[in-house]
């Protein structure tokens, strides 16, 4: 078992003619993901890698029904149209890898998932992938594992990082959540481990939360409060950034005395999930609960 991703994604990419959508379809293509279609406006007729490319997902999803997950990598201004183009084609994931969209069109677009049935990764984000089954994103799919360990994490580069670390140690993941460093995000940390919650496969968690927001303090009070049966260890990046000053993503700021590390460390610590204090500190952790 999987969640999000599994052997029977079938993947559309937007955006597939540029040269970030290139590089990452192959790279998925190389990895084993099924991707049936790519879309450019205008592009139509063309084939990247073999893959057809097509002029709108409503075109793309007539010829392909199979078709039941996007990977969004347009430009930001376009990125909330090609969004809503995926929804009303009726699929059910979106991974939006897009950064720098407007608050605004995020949320916008995260509403109407909703109205969908659909659920939204992102964005920016690096994607979802459950390893040697299938990757959507731009993760670097050699250091992942198959394994047990579920991981959520607002950062694309600690997410390799603790995943290479836990690979290094003999352990390995089920499925690895990128939800995206923005202020505003589709699936968030709660979301994540209900499902993995659910999920047979995944024994064991690793929240990997930053500085801005209340994201952390939300899952913290989930899991304390719904007596969350499976052991969870966290890690929260910025613990020496200074109030006001965003660092790296865009959520990732202190303002007006919100989203400080130690809230998210104390919350975390006082739902019974051990806090990392090194990203190479988690795998002791792991293997200590």
């Amino acid at each position: 078992m999987a969640i999000l991703v599994d052997e029977k994604t079938k993947v559309l990419v937007q955006g597939v003619t540029g040269r970030q959508g290139m590089f990452h379809t192959r790279s998925m293509i190389k990895y084993g993901t099924q991707v049936v279609a790519g879309v450019t406006p205008g592009k139509g007729g063309q084939r990247v890698d073999g893959v057809p490319v097509y002029d709108s997902v409503a075109e793309a999803v007539e010829k392909h029904p199979e078709i039941n997950t996007s990977m969004v990598m347009v430009p930001a201004p376009y990125a909330a149209d090609a969004v809503l183009e995926s929804l009303d084609a009726g699929l059910r994931l979106v991974v939006v890898i897009t950064e720098h969209v407007p608050v605004h069109d995020a949320m916008k677009f995260i509403r109407y998932s909703s109205y969908r049935n659909a659920h939204i990764v992102g964005p920016n984000c690096p994607g979802v992938i459950t390893p040697e089954a299938s990757k959507v994103g731009i993760m670097p799919g050699h250091i992942f594992k198959r394994g047990s360990v579920g991981i959520v994490s607002r950062s694309g580069t600690l997410t390799y990082e603790i995943a290479y670390a836990i690979t290094s140690s003999g352990m390995g993941q089920s499925t690895c959540v990128g939800i995206g460093g923005d202020p505003v995000v589709g699936l968030d940390f709660i979301e994540v481990l209900e499902m993995f919650r659910r999920d047979a496969e995944t024994e064991k968690v690793v929240l990997i939360g930053e500085i801005g927001g209340d994201l952390e303090e939300r899952a913290a009070e989930y899991i304390r409060k719904t007596g969350y049966p499976k052991p969870v260890v966290g890690y929260i990046a910025g613990r020496t950034a200074p109030p006001e000053k965003r660092m790296g993503h865009a959520g990732a700021i202190i303002s007006l005395g919100a989203g400080d590390p130690d809230s998210k460390v104390r919350a975390l610590n006082e739902a019974g999930v051990s806090v990392a204090s090194t990203p190479n500190e988690v795998v002791k952790l792991l293997k200590a609960v």
